[in-house]
């Protein structure tokens, strides 16, 4: 983020105001767990960073649910746990400002928790408890549930942690490109396959 802060002209920073905080924090989530290995292969991503903004508070919500959906069916008990609360915290943000009834789920919400039905119930149960504001979630639940994301990805039993961790900041940046920026010309299809399809 520091090098996607001078692409920019911006003063020398890990948090700079061309990318989107929460895609920021993604990214520097993801480099703190990866070896040098992986750090060479997001390195050329870099550039593909600056200028991916919005002020739609529901890309909190898009970028988190992708991490956790991600995290889900590889995270060890406790962090599928993180991971499902996430999933449905990003859901009543999503539907709160889409106006849809509070849990309805979308299919790739569904699937996530469905392969993961202890978590789910458990986060079923502890959702009804309430949630807070779109501003809370945005400031301090959005990253919490990237940051137990990506650790539930890098010290998930999976001989490719470093692989998912890489594609899911792959695949989040082409699609925060594409949703933020339809219109710019270096929009692209997002064609990374997600773990689940490897």
């Amino acid at each position: 983020m520091e090098m996607a802060s001078y692409l920019a002209g911006e003063r020398w920073s890990d948090h700079p105001t061309c990318t989107h905080p929460l895609l920021a924090a993604l990214a520097r989530d993801v480099n703190d767990h990866l070896g040098d290995h992986g750090r060479s292969r997001i390195a050329p991503l870099i550039p593909d960073v600056v200028g991916v903004c919005s002020d739609d508070p529901r890309s909190y919500a898009w970028i988190a649910r992708e991490a956790a959906i991600t995290a889900l069916p590889v995270a060890a008990c406790a962090r599928q746990r993180v991971a499902a609360v996430g999933l449905l915290r990003c859901q009543q943000l999503l539907n709160r400002a889409e106006e849809r009834p509070g849990l309805d789920l979308d299919p790739a919400t569904r699937a996530a928790l469905d392969a993961a039905p202890s978590a789910r119930d458990w986060a079923l149960e502890l959702i009804t408890m309430g949630s807070g504001g779109d501003r809370a979630f945005m400031r301090r639940a959005a990253p919490t549930i990237v940051h137990c994301a990506v650790s539930g990805i890098a010290e998930a039993c999976v001989p490719d942690s470093d692989d998912r961790l890489v594609d899911l900041l792959e695949r989040t940046i082409i699609w925060c490109r594409n949703r933020f920026n339809p219109q710019s010309s270096d929009a692209r299809p997002i064609v990374v396959p997600s773990p689940a399809q490897r």
